[in-house]
């Protein structure tokens, strides 16, 4: 167990992102005794529902109070994803919640609303961030890469205010983040599909190519979390308004019904000066003094 105060800060585009691809660090960390946050820059308000029963929350003509529901989901995912007797993360937003909205997909409308993250200045986004970052002061940083993981603009926008706000962050408080983007690595990913043994009805598997990964030599952390799988599938299962959990417990699909498989590895690329050629980590806190 870490004994100190260790501190990692995860920032995320929409609810279900964190569960998605890093539910299994969260997991593993809280078990190791580490403060955890998990910081989210919308609500989410433009995700498509799946199934009836929420189906009027959505943005495009119906309710457009998605985003509030989904608040619910994340709190239910992060406890799902804390041991028994750890105080776990609580749903946190960037300026508050609600205070930048889900842009949606380039070129919809959505994009144009005035509170899009989309819309917003770097100026303004990289102080919020700088900020949080600040006050938290976390040893690890975990944010996207640079096509925020499958081209989504508030991903994109997260990466980008990241790497504006680390700096600033780092000159107040004297001292370097260890920085990592959360990726999926190409070898994993075949292997987690290959181990597919049923497609539940209506589901289909990728064409080749469709789910983005990284080639083995660029991945520069990879983080065990087989112990801890069975948070993050009760965790995927809490974002019920995004994704399916199939009844294997070893795939998910989201609203594409495109079958993705839950895997028992991480992987990240470090981004920080810091990083060492050549090595893979397998714990995100290797060599930080505590």
């Amino acid at each position: 167990m870490i004994v100190g105060p260790a501190r990692m800060l995860l920032l995320h585009a929409h609810p279900d992102d964190e569960s998605i691809m890093t539910g299994g660090v969260i997991a593993a960390y809280l078990a190791r005794g580490v403060d955890v946050r998990v910081l989210t820059f919308t609500l989410g308000e433009e995700g498509e529902v799946i199934g009836d029963r929420w189906a009027q929350l959505v943005a495009d003509g119906g309710a457009d109070q998605l985003g509030g529901f989904r608040i619910g989901e994340l709190d239910a995912a992060l406890s799902a994803l804390t041991p028994p007797g750890v105080v776990g993360p609580r749903p946190r937003f960037l300026g508050g919640a609600g205070r930048w909205r889900d842009s949606g997909m380039a070129g919809t409308p959505s994009a144009e609303h005035p509170r899009a993250l989309f819309q917003a200045t770097p100026e303004e986004l990289t102080a919020a961030l700088a900020d949080e970052l600040t006050s938290f002061a976390p040893q690890v940083v975990v944010t996207y890469d640079e096509a925020g993981t499958y081209g989504h603009p508030d991903h994109k926008r997260v990466h980008d205010i990241s790497r504006l706000a680390i700096p600033v962050a780092e000159e107040r408080l004297g001292r370097a983040f260890k920085v990592y983007e959360s990726v999926t690595q190409a070898s994993a990913l075949a292997s987690g599909l290959a181990a597919v043994r049923e497609v539940p009805d209506g589901w289909r598997m990728p064409e080749a190519g469709e789910l983005p990964s990284y080639p083995d030599d660029r991945i520069t952390a990879s983080v065990d979390i087989s112990a801890v799988l069975h948070r993050k599938v009760r965790a995927l299962a809490a974002h019920a308004t995004q994704v399916t959990v199939a009844p294997s417990h070893t795939e998910y699909a989201l609203s594409n019904d495109i079958v993705q498989p839950i895997m028992s590895t991480e992987h990240f690329i470090r981004t920080d000066p810091g990083r060492v050629d050549g090595v893979v980590e397998t714990d995100l806190f290797a060599g930080v003094p505590l």
